[in-house]
């Protein structure tokens, strides 16, 4: 019998998911790929990372209530980091729990937490600590793509609820900047160059584009009530220092940082002394506007499913 599923099974979803394994699609056959993990990046993950927007956080909400109705007791936050998007739903559930395979990150997110209804465990994506058909919504927010994707999908189905809901955000590296009457063509070929540069240190695991695995995702799950948004974008205003900061704590950044610190420092100096010079502005504390695309995936869980 598997360990990530319990007989009888629903079978059009066990055979869809696990032909993913079958063809080969999933890259790293040992459970979660294990990234972040560091204290400092743990810590650079909270300063910089962005979460989701209200905005997106009530796409999610709407979903969940149209297809199971309030109120919700218990969402689970898997792959949460340091707890950003973890603290977005508390007002919304009775009970929210944010898991991650990170020490580190677990340690970071206890530091933040600002509502009693939160707790967090140390856990891989593919065995979640939750009884079966006890959670109302499965969220992984820029974490799908680094899980053993079809024996985390096995494992979400496992623990939701008929009707419950899973919920996978991400965004993509293609972020935008805008400031003021600054030309933004020039100011995006520079961001450009960063990301470019950024490109030969990228997973092999995510593939030419994590998109794709989400895509991957929504194709297989055979649930008959799901969406697909590919392209929503999110503005906000932070300091140049903190878009900075924020791409030198993606994955990609911090192997080149692993391979060569004096690079990675001189590529990010470069690129902020590049950006500045467009902006016409001496300080990287100076403002501008930051465009994310988000894409996500939402199911429902089939009220006759069987566990």
């Amino acid at each position: 019998m598997s360990r990530f599923w319990s007989p009888p099974r629903p079978q059009a979803f066990c055979t869809c998911v696990c032909s993913l394994l079958a063809e080969g699609n999933f890259l790293c056959e040992a459970m979660t790929c294990r990234l972040f993990e560091g204290k400092e990046h743990a810590a650079s993950y909270w300063k910089y990372r962005v979460a989701p927007s209200d905005h997106l956080i009530q796409q999610v909400l709407d979903f969940l209530e149209k297809h199971q109705g309030g109120p919700f007791e218990l969402a689970v936050d898997v792959g949460c980091g340091s707890g950003q998007g973890t603290q977005l739903l508390a007002k919304h559930f009775a009970s929210v729990v944010g898991t991650d395979v990170s020490p580190a990150q677990i340690q970071v997110a206890l530091q933040h937490v600002k509502e009693p209804n939160i707790t967090y465990r140390q856990c891989v994506a593919e065995e979640l600590p939750f009884a079966d058909s006890s959670v109302d919504l499965v969220t992984a927010m820029s974490a799908f793509h680094w899980f053993d994707r079809p024996h985390f999908l096995q494992e979400a189905h496992r623990v939701l609820k008929p009707c419950g809901c899973l919920a996978l955000l991400n965004y993509t590296v293609d972020m935008e900047l805008s400031y003021g009457d600054c030309c933004s063509h020039q100011l995006n070929q520079v961001c450009k160059e960063f990301y470019a540069a950024l490109q030969p240190y990228r997973s092999l695991h995510l593939g030419v584009s994590s998109i794709h695995l989400y895509q991957e995702a929504y194709e297989t799950i055979p649930y008959p009530d799901k969406e697909w948004q590919e392209c929503v974008w999110d503005r906000r205003c932070m300091p140049l220092s903190s878009y900075m900061g924020l791409v030198e704590s993606f994955s990609s950044y911090q192997a080149l940082l692993r391979e060569d610190s004096q690079r990675a420092a001189a590529l990010s100096q470069d690129i902020c002394r590049r950006l500045m010079s467009v902006m016409k502005v001496t300080s990287a504390e100076t403002e501008v506007v930051v465009a994310v695309k988000y894409f996500y995936l939402l199911a429902c869980k089939p009220q006759e499913a069987q566990e």
